[in-house]
């Protein structure tokens, strides 16, 4: 099912449901270390409890200060066309992961991250698979090994000779 959204009705989508999730994100905060415990079958997230709520805490106050509404506004109601190519690899610096912020994030040998829920089935409703999706993304958590080429505003004509 494909549905399509004006720009404007897109807009006023975005300003609506971003700070709706948000908020109950944050209300959820203290039940998030039993649900996610139960989702993934992980104990961890039960005998750390404080550590992981307060991990929550911070994961969701970074998640409302942008990426929620490029959630909603670029992944989950994506525009089918990208302005502009983007190039790199990850080189697991963690920046992405709302910079060294998420409750999933976990630190390897070496200054490198990895993703806790790569493997896992949640994965999917993240905003992670997207990035990055454009400049913006790349800009935000200053990635140092993703970039774009071109500028997305130039238009091409074709010669007709």
């Amino acid at each position: 099912m494909n549905i399509h959204f004006s720009p404007t009705r897109r807009m006023q989508i975005v300003s609506v449901a971003a700070p709706a999730f948000s908020s109950l994100c944050l209300l959820l905060v203290p039940v998030m270390p039993v649900i996610v415990a139960l989702l993934l079958w992980d104990r961890r997230f039960l005998t750390q409890y404080r550590v992981q709520r307060e991990k929550f805490r911070i994961h969701f106050q970074a998640l409302s200060a942008g990426p929620v509404e490029h959630y909603f506004r670029d992944v989950f109601l994506r525009v089918k066309q990208v302005p502009v190519t983007v190039y790199g690899e990850c080189v697991q610096c963690g920046n992405c992961c709302l910079n060294k912020r998420c409750a999933f994030l976990e630190s390897m040998d070496g200054g490198k991250f990895q993703c806790g829920i790569y493997g896992t089935y949640l994965r999917k409703f993240s905003n992670c698979g997207s990035f990055p999706l454009h400049a913006h993304d790349i800009e935000r958590y200053q990635c140092p090994s993703y970039f774009v080429e071109g500028d997305p505003r130039a238009i091409w004509l074709k010669s007709s000779d």
